[in-house]
């Protein structure tokens, strides 16, 4: 049996109105096989390194809110790690009416039901073990429902292999904000703006970014 490790994060807002620039919600993972504790350090020293240069991360890093240099450092430190990325984007104009009658919870149960169904195959084999460790939903009044979702996604993923599902707050794991800096360049392309030269490194990492209602 071998573990595998989904870091899970979210990209783009879960509303139904597609507007310029926001067409897409989205989830992706930051997968690591087996012992990767290295990899963990090295985003805590990348962390204490910045701290040290006089830049405040009470909350870790995040790509939306981090400066020009510190993205291009921390895209630098993904880069030099054994992390597969993966996403699914879904264009919510293309939205199924039972999706947009469940409302925000469902968009987001739908997306990482879609994402874990397409990833699972990919990474583990029969019996293998994975942890999907999600960050928590940005958007407030929502936690309950997402903890359900998670839960209820894992159990219907888990076929033959273990899936369990972890909700962690996003400053408290390397492995999630990774996948937040990888979403960041997914979504910014996707939604046609320009990316940072910076961001190139870390392209042959992304595996696949699945995109079930269209693009």
């Amino acid at each position: 049996m071998v573990d595998h490790y989904l870091y899970l994060d979210e990209t783009g807002t879960l509303d139904f109105e597609g507007r310029p620039g926001e067409e897409y919600f989205g989830v992706g993972t930051a997968h690591f096989e087996g012992d990767h504790r290295d990899a963990i350090w090295e985003g805590h020293q990348l962390r204490v390194g910045l701290e040290a240069k006089g830049i405040k991360l009470p909350k870790g890093v995040h790509a939306k809110n981090d400066s020009h240099p510190t993205r291009g450092d921390v895209y630098a430190t993904i880069a030099a790690q054994q992390v597969r990325f993966d996403a699914t984007l879904l264009k919510k104009s293309a939205a199924y009416p039972n999706v947009r009658a469940g409302g925000k919870a469902r968009l987001y149960k739908m997306a990482i039901w879609l994402h874990l169904k397409y990833v699972i195959p990919l990474v583990a084999a029969t019996g293998d073990r994975i942890f999907v460790i999600a960050g928590h939903l940005q958007t407030s009044g929502h936690r309950d429902a997402i903890r359900h979702a998670v839960d209820d996604v894992c159990r219907q993923n888990a076929f033959d292999r273990t899936v369990v599902p972890c909700i962690w707050e996003a400053q408290s794991s390397w492995g999630i904000q990774a996948a937040d800096y990888a979403l960041w360049r997914i979504q910014r392309i996707a939604e046609g703006k320009t990316v940072p030269a910076y961001t190139d490194v870390i392209q042959g990492q992304i595996k696949s970014i699945f995109r079930p209602w269209g693009s």
